[in-house]
């Protein structure tokens, strides 16, 4: 080995090129068999590092996302969700142009027909496609937001929330019908009204958002925000808790 690659592995640490670091010398072998000119051998180890990153990328963004695991499209039985349409699934999931322009999805239905494994189906390939999420239930986002408001730094989240583009909120419908939830839920959903996206599942159609906002005005003006750009679905059927329950029999 000469001088120069012996130096190359404290080089190449030093850049932080870890993993060229851990395959130069065998690629340096096949490039000798295959007869490479230098740009070739270089631009394998360059791909070899970039596909290692990406890896590495996606990995702590699925960490990062707090999603549900293997929910995603292919485990959808669109059998029994009749009332979806599974190209239009298949379209907000394969283009990030909505989150782009900062629409959001909206998905109705009664508990355990699917809502949030479609949310999540969505969101894994969002984060295939680059984009950071972050998956919450509604009840502990509100929670975070009183908290933040107490301690006066509420401006400081929704700003921190800002460099997700997408957000899921979860079980939309099952925070209380208390004040202060519902006035931080409401700051959320302006400050984030065409500069960030949602998904958002619950179990009551808007007729029935009263029961979610104590003020009237307050739950009109939700909705008017969230559906100005947004795609809204609904799912109907039976709940797949229901159907594959387990019955236990005393004997």
């Amino acid at each position: 080995m000469n001088q120069y690659e012996a130096m190359l592995p404290l080089q190449l640490k030093s850049l932080k090129l870890s993993t060229i670091n851990s395959n130069w010398l065998q690629v340096n072998k096949l490039a000798e068999q295959q007869g490479w000119t230098y740009s070739q051998y270089l631009s394998h180890l360059c791909d070899l590092e970039l596909h290692k990153r990406q890896e590495t990328r996606f990995a702590y963004r699925i960490k990062e996302s707090s999603l549900p695991k293997h929910k995603t499209l292919s485990s959808f039985n669109f059998k029994t969700a009749v009332t979806i349409n599974a190209a239009q699934i298949n379209a907000l999931s394969e283009s990030d142009s909505w989150i782009k322009q900062a629409h959001n999805i909206i998905i109705f239905g009664p508990s355990g027909v699917g809502k949030t494994h479609v949310a999540a189906a969505i969101s894994y390939r969002q984060i295939e496609l680059g984009n950071r999420v972050k998956f919450y239930q509604t009840s502990h986002l509100v929670q975070l937001l009183q908290q933040a408001k107490v301690q006066l730094r509420l401006k400081d989240l929704l700003v921190k929330l800002d460099k997700i583009p997408l957000l899921i909120l979860d079980d939309f419908g099952y925070i209380k019908k208390d004040e202060h939830e519902t006035n931080v839920l409401f700051e959320l959903i302006c400050h984030r009204y065409e500069t960030g996206s949602l998904i958002i599942t619950a179990n009551q159609p808007f007729s029935q958002w009263d029961k979610i906002f104590p003020d009237n005005m307050m739950a009109v003006a939700s909705i008017d925000r969230l559906v100005h750009h947004a795609a809204v679905l609904t799912i109907t059927g039976e709940s797949y808790r229901s159907k594959n329950k387990t019955v236990l029999i005393e004997g």
